[in-house]
């Protein structure tokens, strides 16, 4: 720690961000550059505390609390204070194949659990580090490190997104020769078409695979892997093979729900993939994509993909937008039974609501309870209207009392007489995923849990058939990015240690 007192002397400062209004005139990045100077102070803010819980990668009430790839955080802010910023991008990157990816998209656990933030706001962690590695491309430090031997050996992994570039990253860089195989267009799984391009660049991640096929990783795209190429084949071909398809089959809580098959009614990753795909391919020119514009528009559920539902929405020009969300409004500060280290989970006011803020007075919505947001808390739809043509006209809506459950189980009661229709012409469905799709697991003969999900321990990474790992949320289920990549690197010494019999990877 290079500044003992800098905590005291320096409050937090991330990156300001472009207007609401004229941001949404394009798809670009809205964080705007940060100087130097206040960079070296956020780093200086790290205090010497002893345990450094940022980097502990834990689960705590069922959320992460610490970075999940145990980035060596005190480390490279010290780094950053004293202006030596080659040899925080060599701490950076012994930890994270992608920080460019995590530095803008991760919810920073690592933020959740600093020392400083039990007191005081918490160290500009995520701020930090999408600086030092944006920094190290732009130097030229960021180059192709193909190995200098190879082993003779072939991996094959089945899905691009974080876990699986982290997998092949990693494996390539052991010798092995890696094939990833992407049933879309482009690679990057998630990164690519789950994201929109205001929060991540395509051209980043267009960037880093770039990097790893310079170093030797073949990529394979529009080909599935259980019927342009059946799973079987990959094992009789391949030393090993490591899944890493993700939770791609989302939940549908709505399909008993009177006037579910009403058109106009989409699954989020529907819309958000189309959607950039559209703008990759023509700038939205070919027409091939959800339009929102001069749409009502309603968004079940929140999270990022619903906060990102939102903003997309409101790119388009949609007419109207509301947030449903079945929970109840989470308190501004810390609740008694959420302490630190654990993920503080408080009423936060992401991108997207803050844009819609910025287009719609919800002070003047007589249905709004929730003024200047977007979001409307506590609400169960119970039922979709539709037009004579079959087209989504409406919600119906009532409210819930979540501190008095129901006789029948439920976690919830209906406050009588809230009744209410909601006008909708589109309504985006973000409820999270049940899990991977089954073909490949089915082809190979892989156990699943209870869950759907590939059936693997944590730490050991291997199926029930061997020589074929599972990593990322095919394994866990649904979770954050900083984990998939976090499986996909302990993957790999997995996976290499069953190809050697050992292995130096981390």
């Amino acid at each position: 720690m290079g500044k003992p007192t800098g905590f005291m002397e320096y409050a937090r400062q991330t990156a300001a961000e472009r207007d609401p209004l004229d941001r949404l005139k394009d798809w670009n990045e809205f964080a705007e550059k940060i100087e130097l100077k206040v960079l070296q102070q956020q780093g200086a803010r790290c205090m010497d505390c002893g345990i450094p819980f940022c980097h502990t990668g834990d689960l705590m009430a069922g959320m992460a609390a610490g970075c999940p790839v145990h980035n060596l955080i005190p480390e490279w802010n010290d780094l950053v204070y004293h202006n030596d910023w080659r040899e925080a991008l060599d701490r950076l990157h012994s930890t994270n194949n992608f920080p460019e990816f995590t530095g803008r998209v991760c919810p920073a656990p690592c933020e959740g659990s600093c020392t400083l933030g039990i007191h005081e706001p918490p160290v500009a962690i995520k701020t930090i580090e999408k600086n030092i590695v944006d920094r190290g491309w732009a130097e030229g430090w960021i180059l192709p490190n193909p190995p200098t031997q190879r082993t003779g050996k072939k991996v094959a992994i089945v899905g691009s997104g974080p876990a699986g570039l982290a997998a092949a990253a990693q494996l390539n860089s052991a010798g092995h020769e890696c094939t990833v195989y992407e049933r879309s267009d482009r690679i990057g799984g998630l990164l690519m078409y789950g994201i929109p391009n205001m929060k991540l660049e395509k051209w980043m991640v267009e960037r880093r695979i770039k990097l790893l096929q310079d170093e030797g990783v073949k990529f394979v795209v529009n080909t599935a892997i259980g019927k342009d190429i059946s799973a079987k084949e990959l094992t009789d071909k391949f030393d090993s093979v490591i899944l890493a398809t993700g939770a791609t089959v989302p939940n549908d809580f709505f399909a008993k729900t009177p006037g579910r098959s009403l058109k106009g009614i989409h699954f989020a990753m529907e819309f958000l993939h189309a959607n950039t795909k559209s703008l990759l391919d023509s700038e939205h020119g070919d027409g091939n994509y959800i339009s929102a514009k001069d749409k009502h528009v309603i968004v079940i559920g929140g999270g990022d993909t619903g906060n990102d539902c939102l903003g997309t929405s409101l790119r388009h020009g949609c007419k109207s937008l509301v947030n449903f969300e079945l929970v109840s409004q989470s308190p501004e500060h810390r609740a008694t039974n959420n302490p630190w280290p654990q993920w503080p989970r408080i009423h936060r006011v992401d991108y997207g609501h803050a844009e819609a803020a910025s287009v719609f007075d919800y002070s003047q919505d007589p249905q709004k309870t929730l003024k200047n947001d977007p979001r409307e808390y506590s609400i169960q739809t119970v039922e979709f209207l539709g037009d004579d043509q079959g087209n989504l006209r409406a919600l119906k809506t009532v409210k819930v009392d979540w501190s008095k459950p129901s006789g029948n189980g439920a976690p919830f009661t209906v406050v009588p007489d809230t009744e209410q229709e909601w006008p909708a012409d589109l309504c985006f469905l973000a409820l999270g995923f049940r899990g991977p799709e089954q073909i490949v697991g089915e082809q190979l003969g892989i156990a699943t849990d209870k869950r759907t999900n590939f059936q693997a321990d944590y730490g050991k990474y291997a199926t029930n058939i061997p020589g074929v790992f599972a990593a990322g949320d095919c394994r866990r289920g649904q979770s954050l990015i900083v984990w998939a990549i976090n499986e996909g690197r302990e993957a790999a010494r997995e996976c290499d240690r069953y190809l050697m019999g050992k292995s130096k990877l981390p």
